[in-house]
Parts: C-alpha cells; structure tokens; sequence
C-alpha cells in the first residue's frame, strides 16, 4: 500500500468534528462527515449540498474521488449525486458532498454523521493522437447492454 501525503485544513465550521479516517486496515477510503449545523433534511428525490469543513492539497498527479457509503446506499437510498465526485489537485475549497434520497422515506444528516469516502488515487493524463480509422476489437461498437446480463452471453445493438 502507497503512502501519499496530503495536506489538510479543518475549517472552524469542523473544529469539534475529528479528522477524516480509514476505519478498517484496508479501507480504500476515508470516511467523510457531515460539518452541518443542525440537521438537513432529504425528502424522497431530494438532494442538498453537504459541506465536510475541510479543504486539502493533493500531490500533483493525484485526485480524490468523493464515493456513497455503501451502508448509507443500502438501507437509506441515500448516495452522492456525481459520484463519483472528482477533487482535482489544484482545488482548495471545501470539499462538499451532494448528497440524494432515492429512497421512499425522508433522511436526516446530522453532524459528524459519516456521509461519504474519500479516496485518493493517482491520474494519467490522456494524450490524443488522432487517426482516420482505429483499430478492430472483438466488441467492436457495442455497447449500454451489448455484451449481456450473465456470463458468455452475446447480444447486438445499444
């Protein structure tokens, strides 16, 4: 496992919450809290921008991807809306969470609740090299459902 230093500030709206944290050995992310002031609310179908009182500086040739929270998605319909949400090396903002309901009963954010992960990776940085014909693959231009629901089916089309 690849150690990356990151620099980090907690915004005085965060100064009572603690830093994010991996809470297992192999965590590939960071969970999130909620920096919220009181509570918000998401009605089924709604979604609100939660902010997480921190900012940070990533190494060049690095991004932090702001992903759902598995447990959060599967017993409250609750996700990120742009997931996942992309944190260039150059921004210094807050990073904010917008969050959704997809689920049928209304969902409550509280401070310091775990909202979201944060995971850092690397980034390679496409090059374009433009040609009149690409290469023959076996897919060739199928795709949005081409190559099947189960294992060795082949279907055609979009």
């Amino acid at each position: 496992m690849t150690e990356v230093p990151v620099s980090i500030q907690r915004l005085s709206s965060a100064a009572d919450l603690p830093l994010p944290a991996y809470e297992s050995e192999h965590a590939a992310g960071l969970d999130l809290l909620a920096a919220v002031d009181g509570e918000v609310v998401l009605s089924p179908g709604a979604f609100a921008l939660v902010p997480t009182g921190i900012r940070i500086a990533l190494p060049l040739g690095y991004e932090a991807q702001v992903r759902p929270r598995s447990g959060l998605a599967a017993k409250h319909g609750i996700t990120v809306l742009n997931s996942p949400g992309t944190i260039d090396a150059d921004y210094r903002g807050e990073i904010k969470a917008i969050l959704i309901n997809h689920g049928p009963r209304s969902f409550t954010v509280t401070r310091g609740m775990r909202i979201a992960q944060l995971v850092v990776a690397p980034v390679a940085r496409a090059v374009w090299r433009e040609q009149s014909e690409l290469p023959e693959s076996r897919r060739g231009d199928g795709g949005f459902g081409s190559t099947g629901m189960s294992g060795g089916q082949t279907t055609q089309g979009g």
